[in-house]
């Protein structure tokens, strides 16, 4: 049996509630269930959750607190991630996961349910037919940032209520720097080596853009 519990978690979010740690605690099982019906995340990563998906989704908490009444869009959220774990950690900031694939969205609504996330809205939709406004949208890898941001162009309050800007916090690994040029946006790499020891970790950025 693996080592799946959310010591991981800990490690890095020490303050977190019994609440939120129980919630974590729960994902194992909760992904383990449902990736064996509707295949969210590859078979052999289930074991690696907590490392490869769980805290690599919460690198963006490293970056960035999200603030309360914050609303943040997660595009191609996949079977909820980032969103999901940005969700337990952030009780108070309203999250909105989307993805085009209406079967990946049901493990999201059904995994949201199950913590009793009252947070977190889960829509079968493409990026482009969402008609409301965040502070921040998130994703993790969807495609290039080139052919990414005219999706969500347009998407962004004018206010600002967070430390940091209103913009995209983007998880992507390798070498970025033709990407980024290729986009033409402003981007800071924020390697999440800085906070996290693994090797998993070690060419893993957080790409933020501001708005």
């Amino acid at each position: 049996m693996p080592d799946v519990k959310p010591d991981l978690i800990l490690k890095y979010f020490p303050n977190i509630s019994k609440l939120q740690l129980d919630q974590f605690a729960k994902l194992y099982d909760l992904y383990s269930f449902w990736n064996a019906q509707i295949n969210v995340i590859s078979r052999k990563d289930i074991d690696e959750l907590y490392e490869r998906h769980i805290l690599h989704s919460l690198g963006i908490a490293k970056f960035c607190t999200f603030r309360a009444g914050e609303k943040v869009l997660d595009v191609g959220t996949g079977g909820g991630f980032p969103g999901i774990p940005l969700a337990i950690l952030f009780p108070e900031t309203q999250f909105h996961l989307v993805d085009s694939i209406g079967k990946k969205i049901k493990v999201v609504t059904e995994v949201a349910a199950s913590l009793g996330l009252k947070n977190v809205k889960a829509s079968h939709l493409r990026a482009e037919q969402v008609a409301d406004k965040y502070n921040f949208v998130v994703s993790r890898a969807v495609t290039r940032l080139v052919d990414f941001y005219p999706w969500i162009r347009g998407k962004f309050a004018k206010e600002h209520i967070n430390a940091i800007p209103n913009g995209i916090l983007y998880l992507k690994g390798g070498d970025l720097t033709e990407e980024i040029k290729e986009s033409k946006l402003k981007a800071e790499l924020h390697p999440l080596s800085a906070y996290f020891e693994e090797g998993f970790f070690e060419t893993k950025y957080v790409v933020y853009i501001p708005q």
